[in-house]
């Protein structure tokens, strides 16, 4: 069954304006018995304001009818006539805010140095940038290239560690598959290749743990984190 708009708000009308059952109306809005039970006891959605679903294009009366003469009707979401014709939206790229946009290339430079294997559109889409700036890092051509370090984008706040390892994990699943179909193909040995695999995952995990001590060795000190420690402490009675 569809599923419909604001189920409380949904919920609150048909507890005041109509005589179902706390089982009908809790089957017609998804919600549990005892939360309609709640509700129309004020101890849940108190607040609330009553949404009419006849009114909002989501019932009809005829159905609100049927269940109010059989308690065993189920009553149905009205479909939207060009139900049909709606698309959901294209997520688009991600935003990033304008005070972020200059770090992007420092963290393209940390993802081409340690995850080859991610594609640039895939990089694209995780910290918010254009195939013609990865490209641009890669090939050393970028206007501010001389500048340019390697920093995590988890650091700068340019996408989330879940994000990234998702990405990072998806991307390496599809290289190993890949490499070991061509290890086939040239008859070599799957062990030999998953050992190499292996050593090349620890030795990026090492070189991402160097990179995250270098970051935090850089980050500027506060003096009042610093000197805190040195507050005299309260004399106990």
């Amino acid at each position: 069954m569809a599923t419909i708009l604001m189920p409380k708000a949904t919920a609150v009308w048909l507890i005041d304006n109509t005589s179902l059952s706390f089982d009908q109306i809790a089957r017609f809005c998804a919600l549990h018995v005892l939360e309609i039970k709640g509700i129309a006891d004020g101890d849940v959605a108190s607040g609330v304001r009553g949404l009419d679903p006849i009114g909002a294009g989501q019932l009809t009366r005829d159905e609100i009818e049927k269940a109010g003469a059989d308690p065993s009707y189920e009553m149905q979401v009205l479909t939207p006539k060009h139900a049909d014709k709606m698309v959901q939206k294209r997520r688009g790229p991600r935003y990033t805010p304008l005070s972020r946009r200059q770090e992007r290339p420092d963290a393209i430079a940390w993802m081409i140095r340690n995850h080859p294997e991610v594609s640039d559109a895939q990089i694209g889409k995780l910290i918010g940038t254009t195939k013609t700036t990865i490209e641009a890092v890669r090939s050393r051509s970028h206007w501010n290239s001389s500048n340019i370090k390697p920093v995590d984008p988890v650091s700068l706040a340019l996408c989330s560690q879940i994000d990234l390892d998702a990405l990072v994990s998806k991307a390496a699943a599809k290289k190993q598959k890949a490499d070991e179909k061509a290890a086939l193909e040239r008859g070599e040995d799957l062990d030999t290749l998953r050992s190499a695999a292996a050593a090349v995952e620890a030795e990026k995990a090492e070189r991402a743990e160097e990179d995250r001590q270098i970051q935090q060795a850089n980050k500027p000190v506060d003096a009042a984190s610093v000197f805190g420690a040195f507050k005299e402490k309260p004399e106990e009675a």
